[in-house]
């Protein structure tokens, strides 16, 4: 059984066609990465199959059960384009709001920090933080509660050569566990 299965999805805008009739499996246990040039409907793509956006046509499912089950959706950890923190507080007081709104993973903020490599920045305000800062602490928030399943839209955006290997070998090691 495939973690995520698309079948047949078209999403226009108007006159615009963003996807068309796109299917695909992701097997379980695997990096699965879309690839495109800008503006080819991939962060649309990932909107829908996270329930954000609604499909023009076709459907999908997560671990063989429809897209829109909540339960599936709350076992995935999702980073969909822009870091959105509040500049004003540190990066263990937002993700203390992420997990919040998530309802699970407050006992887990120190450990996705570490594991993003900003536990010693964890007290700093997100407004000093890098693009690569607020990109891993995104990924720290998509971290939390322990997903079964990470949904990452481009999550090496705005990272040196050096962060880009470390979200590359951190997602590697991700998918084996």
């Amino acid at each position: 059984m495939s973690v995520l299965s698309v079948k047949n999805i078209s999403k226009n805008y108007g006159a615009v066609k963003a996807l068309d009739n796109v299917s695909f499996d992701v097997p379980k246990g695997s990096v699965f990465g879309i690839l495109g040039p800008n503006g080819s409907g991939k962060t649309t793509m990932l909107g829908i199959v996270m329930d954000v956006l609604k499909a023009t046509a076709g459907n999908f499912s997560w671990n063989g059960h429809p897209g829109t089950d909540e339960a599936q959706r709350r076992q995935i950890g999702t980073l969909l384009e822009t870091p959105n923190f509040y500049h004003y507080l540190s990066g263990e007081k937002n993700l203390a709001i992420a997990a919040a709104i998530k309802q699970k993973g407050a006992d887990d903020i120190q450990k996705v920090l570490q594991t993003v490599n900003l536990l010693q920045r964890k007290d700093s305000k997100f407004s000093t933080y890098s693009l690569g800062m607020k990109q891993r602490l995104a990924i720290a928030g998509a971290l939390l509660g322990s997903p079964k399943v990470l949904v990452l839209d481009e999550p090496t955006n705005g990272l040196d050569p050096v962060g880009i290997a470390e979200i590359r070998s951190l997602m590697l090691e991700l998918s084996r566990k």
